[in-house]
Order: C-alpha cells, then structure tokens, then sequence
C-alpha cells in the first residue's frame, strides 16, 4: 500500500520515534518510572488528588473497599469527562477474610415506558448518543452501598466527605481532563442543565483553574446523611424523574425506585496457570479471557511486545473473541449465553485453528453454539490484604448531556448500546440492562491475589486486558512496564451491538508509538490494514501483591493525569 494516508502514518510513526527520551537506568527503555511500592496500603487512579483520598481514608482506619468508594466520589467531581453518579458501577472484590472474589454488576436498565416500537415507529434505526433518549438507570450509588454494606468498614459520611471539601472550596483541573471538557461542551451545551453547572456562562474550565461544584456536594451530603434510598426513592429520583419528562425522556422515578444492582460470580480462564478473572455480561470482560485462551496455544515467550509475528497472532486472536462478543454478550436475563462454552479451551483450539501466521483474516463470523466512550479505572488494596478493582463510566465521556438540576452531575447514555433490531441478543427491551464496556479484572496464582488492575477505554478494554496480562506473563515486564509497553488497538469487525455479520474488510490496526517501522511493514504485508490513530489506546491502573512478601507494586498510566501511592 503506497498510499497518502499509509505514507502519513509511516511518517508519523518514525517522528515518533526519534522524540523518545528520558534514557533510564534499569527495565526497559519504554518505561516512563519505576513500580510505587509499599507495605501498608495502595491506590492507582486516573487523578492524583483521588488517589490522596483513598490513602487519607486507609491511614483514617477504612479499608480498601471505602477508599475504592472514596476515589470513586472524587474522581466524579474531579473526573466528570468519564465518569459520575449518573452513571453505572462494575467491580471486583478480593476479600482477605474470607479469601476470595466477589463480584458487582451495578449496570441500570433501560426505561420501562420505552420499547422498541417506539424507536421504529419514529424512524430511528439507532439510539442516538446523546439527549434523553440513551438514557438507562444509574447504578454507581447503589453500587457504592451495596459495597460499603458487605465489606466496608468507616462511615459513609467519612468516605464522602473528602469529596464534598473539594466539591465546595474547589480543586484545580489536571491537563488531560482538562483536554476532554472543552471537547465535550460544544456538543453537550445544548442540552439543559449542563451548560449551568458544567461550564462558567458557557466556558469549560480549564487546566490549573479551581472548579466547584456545590450542587454535588449537595447531594453527596444527601447520601452521606439519607443513604442509597435518597438517591433512588427520594427526592433525587423525583428531579430525575421531572426533569426527564419535562425534557423528552423515559426515564421515570419508578425506574429509579426498581433499581437493583446485583452479586455476580467473576469467570475465570487458567492462563499459563495464573488465574485471569473477569465479569459475566452484560459486559465484555470475557473476551479477554477468549483472546487469551486462543493465544495460550502459541509460545509468545519467543517474541517480544513488539515482534510482528506476536502482533499478528494477537490481531487474529482478537478479531476472533470479539465476533462472538458480538452475537452473544448481552443482558443474561434477557439472552441465553453459552459461558462454558465461549470459554472452554475445546472451544479456544477450534478458533486458533482458524489463525494462519502469515496472512490475516478478512471474513470472520462469531462461533455456533452446541466503540467510543471515556472511563475511570482505579484500584485500591489495604494492610489485611483486601483488594479492589473497580469500574466506573458515564459513556462518551460526559455522558447523554442531561444534567438535572440542582444535582451536579450528567445523566449516562448508556442505552446508545442497544440494538434496534428483533432477534439480536442486545436488542432493546423494557428494563434491560444494554451490553456494557466498562471491565474490572484480576489475577490470583494458587489461590492467592496477585495482581488487580483495569484498563479503560470502550471497545479496548478487553484488548488491552489480554495485552497486560500477556506483558506481564509471557514477556516478564513489571507492572509499570507492563502498561507502558506500546499497545495494538483494531477496530473494525462486527460492532458490539450489531448484527451478527462477517467481518469483510479485516478491520483497522493502530498501532501506538514505540512500535518500528518495519512492525508496519510487516503486518501490512500479511494483508492488516494500518492507520494511525489517537487516544484510543486506553487508561491503565494497577496493584500487584507479591506472593511472598504482601507488598504491594502499585502502577498508574501514563497516558493519562494519575497517580499510584502507597504508604
């Protein structure tokens, strides 16, 4: 391929290269700072002063499932570009006591008033991203207290209320974020309620400038004081509810009344006998486990990160795991979902049969049974040896745009990840929870915790997911280095929500700097197609326990503003 758009990309990836500095001493070269490590508590998160809370609610006595909940409120406020309490929540929980993982799928549901009659008699072939329409349920606050109920140990009012500080006397913006909220306004101004409290007369913050957000704190102190059912059965439900009727919705305070979140059981694949775990669906936690079970039938030992013929195997791995994602994730209480299947390693050698090593696939259909959005990720781990891995999201961002008044914070608009079509697995229905992006995952060795960690960004998730745990198994990176490791995004094969076709162009591979030309080059000649993109590659977050010690290696990303600390 000789043209203008491959030559551009060529360009870009060798200026890249010659930019690299900041020579270190020790591990590889593409490492941007050594492993945070210590022995009595860790938290990675995306922003540096959500990170100080989780360690200011652990040295307080909370452990680390509060401190989860504390970064969480502050990344909401500080981090609105990915996430909030109008959105929903996902974690996985290692508790120390009882010595095992627990699971949370706190995903909402769609509106009850709307069907899919509705969109098709109105001519929508597609649930539009933002406005009142994709708007589900929230279910972050009633995952915070589902938590905090089991496992926590302080005062609600404890773990919120470094947020309500901040939420009052103001904080200063990080670059990054700062980046993504001048993004979003122009398209989110529109709508009522987010110009009034997510911009100052219609200008977004910007970095090193002190917001406030007194409308949240209000609400947080709401919470502290009345619980989760203020949020769901009282007078928060009620604006939620006016608001959206008053403004196009469906959302109805009954939905907010009716909403549960619910215990699941994480899956696990044995890799290389380490223990990789994720969430059942609605989300897509499982395709990382499906790409990893393709690709323990190949020695990746032999490569490097950046080898072509490694990348070539993860592509088709990838393109593989996600077909199925397509025909088969999606809310189990509305689909039947062959888990034991998808995941079994009969299962995984038919589909590793189907990878030639020097060409790609082009035309790839899902298995027969017998992206776009901006998360938080965070991580947090106390001295009995409590873990957290937790995820949280409004979608696209900042979310639908609808920002009730009074409360401070956007409405998701998660519902954009249905399908308006009959028959499909993810097809809209009334009080069904949309197929979800937003992934936490662990690994345990022998029955122990080993390492939680997370990485956000859409349709990446599950990508980057295999990709860690591949750095840091097969190519014996630490943790920090398993995350700056340059990463492979493709995109291209049949949507998470569309219907169930063959993939007919192969996708589109990007591919991060730090890869050389001639990785380019050869994967074009295996037929990939190449191009360059940005943001794409994801947020990653990290704890490590060791096995023998208990100390902890924390790890955060460099692509993003944050920050691992321990103490």
């Amino acid at each position: 391929m000789n043209s203008p758009r491959y030559l551009v990309f060529t360009l870009l990836y060798l200026s890249a290269l010659t930019g690299m500095a900041a020579d270190r001493v020790t591990g590889e070269l593409f490492a941007t700072r050594s492993e945070v490590i210590a022995a009595h508590g860790m938290a990675a998160t995306s922003q540096p002063l959500a990170t100080q809370i989780a360690l200011d609610i652990l040295k307080q006595g909370g452990n680390a499932i509060d401190a989860a909940i504390a970064a969480n409120a502050a990344l909401g406020l500080m981090e609105p570009t990915g996430n909030g309490i109008g959105g929903d929540l996902f974690a996985i929980v290692w508790d120390a006591a009882s010595e095992q993982l627990y699971g949370y799928n706190g995903s909402g549901r769609s509106p009850q008033s709307l069907s899919l009659d509705w969109f098709v008699d109105n001519g929508y072939t597609d649930i539009p991203a933002h406005g009142p329409l994709p708007v589900s349920v929230p279910g972050a606050v009633d995952g915070w207290f589902a938590l905090h109920q089991r496992f926590g140990e302080l005062d609600m009012a404890k773990v919120l209320q470094p947020t309500i500080d901040y939420a009052e006397n103001g904080f200063p913006l990080s670059e990054l974020i700062a980046w993504y909220w001048q993004r979003s306004t122009p398209v989110l101004s529109e709508f009522p309620g987010f110009s009034e409290q997510f911009t100052d007369n219609g200008r977004p913050p910007q970095k090193g400038e002190l917001w406030k957000n007194p409308n949240l704190a209000n609400t947080l102190k709401a919470l502290a004081k009345g619980g989760r059912d203020v949020f769901y059965k009282g007078d928060i439900a009620r604006v939620i509810g006016d608001y959206m009727q008053a403004n196009g919705g469906f959302l109805s305070y009954q939905d907010m009344a009716e909403h549960q979140g619910e215990w699941v059981e994480p899956q696990a694949v044995d890799y290389r006998g380490y223990q990789v775990w994720e969430l059942p669906p609605n989300g897509q936690g499982i395709a990382a486990l499906q790409i990893l079970n393709i690709l323990e039938g190949f020695d990746l030992s032999q490569y490097s990160s950046t080898d072509p013929d490694y990348v070539h195997l993860f592509l088709e791995a990838k393109k593989l795991a996600f077909e199925d994602r397509g025909k088969y994730y999606a809310d189990p209480d509305f689909a039947s979902i062959p888990l034991d299947w998808l995941l079994s390693k009969q299962y995984a050698a038919q589909r590793r049969a189907l990878i030639n090593p020097d060409q790609a696939l082009q035309h790839i259909s899902a298995g027969n049974a017998p992206e776009h959005g901006d998360t938080i990720y965070l991580t947090t781990a106390d001295k009995h040896g409590n873990m957290v891995s937790l995820i949280q999201s409004n979608y696209r961002g900042m979310g639908s745009g609808m920002a009730p008044p009074g409360l401070g914070f956007i409405l998701q608009d998660r519902g954009e990840m249905f399908v308006l079509k009959e028959g499909h697995a993810n097809t809209f229905a009334p009080g069904k929870r949309p197929f979800h992006t937003i992934i936490p995952a662990f690994i345990t060795k022998d029955g122990k915790p080993w390492v939680s960690f997370g990485l956000m960004g859409g349709g990446m998730q599950p990508q980057g997911h295999a990709q860690i745990v591949i750095n840091l198994i097969d190519f014996g990176m630490n943790l920090q280095e398993a995350g700056d490791a340059p990463r492979i995004h493709h995109s291209g094969s049949t949507q998470p929500t569309g219907q169930n076709t063959a993939m007919t162009t192969g996708g589109i591979v990007n591919l991060e700097s730090g890869f050389d030309y001639a990785v380019i080059r050869a994967l074009h000649d295996k037929g990939h197609r190449m191009a360059p993109a940005r943001g794409v590659y994801g947020g990653y977050q990290a704890i490590l326990r060791d096995l023998e010690s208990g100390v902890y290696f924390g790890a955060s990303e460099s692509r993003k503003d944050g920050q691992a600390a321990g103490y």
